[in-house]
């Protein structure tokens, strides 16, 4: 039976890899940390198919962690508003994205509302913002994109709901102050860039610079002392991998997501780093794995 995936596009989002990632998480999961939530791919696959376990989701991005509280506590009045910001999309369109796209809410309803409209009719679902913190990604050009899927906000709502599922607004850092041993942390920071030109790292008015990824790193080293389970997703880089020199590596290809041009969508290689006790006999070197 397939899975049920987020309700909520990501760039970067890992719902091609869940199957990979989920075999570096032990069977008799503990606490489970994810401090860059994005759409959550690997929490919503490990709900489905391990016993229950408690989780600590967090994101720096307010927003985004908005988004999953109204999911989560305002179900039935969230879909009602996406159900009418859909039927005066599909009327206006362009125009209609744009108008949305300029305004500032201070309702936390109607924010998490605006959030997902954009998310579903903005270039490839991408989040991006200026310096001012304002999201600027052009219109996409989906015909008649599912604004309001109700059955996936309430299967998300009723998972978030569970005991055990905390979120906090909080940057990867002050999240992982909570973690001990044998709890299982899984890192998706904003990849470091494969080119000068490729930087994609401004979810937040603060972009996601070097010496971010050197700090976290340093963390990764630190719950691995603490004999936590660690696993890190990355981008294919020389730098990426000195970084974690001292841990199993392995390299997946998935589909390019972000390319106007699907035809240029032909794939890249990603680095899974983890400190998994099942990896740790031997280091996994560079063999590719296609999505």
């Amino acid at each position: 039976m397939e899975l049920a995936g987020p309700f909520i596009k990501w760039a970067g989002g890992k719902r091609r890899l869940v199957h990979m990632l989920s075999r570096f998480c032990p069977e008799d999961m503990g606490r489970y940390f994810e401090p860059f939530l994005g759409s959550g791919a690997l929490f919503f696959h490990l709900v489905q198919t391990r016993p229950r376990f408690e989780a600590v989701l967090s994101d720096s991005n307010a927003e985004l962690i908005n988004v999953y509280l109204q999911v989560r506590d305002r179900t039935a009045e969230l879909a009602d508003a996406l159900q009418g910001h859909q039927q005066r999309y599909y009327a206006r369109r362009e125009k209609y994205y744009y108008t949305i796209r300029e305004t500032e809410p201070s309702d936390a309803l109607e924010r998490a509302a605006r959030i997902l409209f954009l998310n579903k009719t903005c270039y490839n679902g991408l989040f991006r913002v200026n310096r001012s913190g304002r999201f600027n990604v052009p219109h996409g050009t989906y015909k008649r994109p599912n604004i309001c899927n109700r059955d996936a906000l309430y299967f998300a709502a009723e998972i978030l709901q569970r005991p055990g599922v905390k979120m906090m607004h909080a940057n990867y850092a002050a999240a992982t102050q909570r973690c001990r041993a044998h709890d299982v942390v899984y890192f998706d920071p904003p990849y470091l860039p494969v080119t000068k030109t490729a930087s994609f790292v401004d979810y937040t008015r603060e972009s996601f610079g070097w010496s971010d990824h050197v700090a976290l790193a340093a963390e990764f080293e630190r719950l691995h002392r603490l004999d936590c389970t660690v696993v890190l997703s990355n981008s294919e880089t020389r730098r990426v991998r000195e970084l974690y020199s001292d841990h199993a590596i392995k390299a997946a290809r998935v589909g390019h997501l972000i390319n106007c041009d699907a035809s240029g969508r032909t794939g890249q290689h990603e680095l899974v780093i983890t400190n998994s006790k099942m990896k740790r006999r031997a280091k996994i070197e560079a063999r590719s794995i296609n999505f």
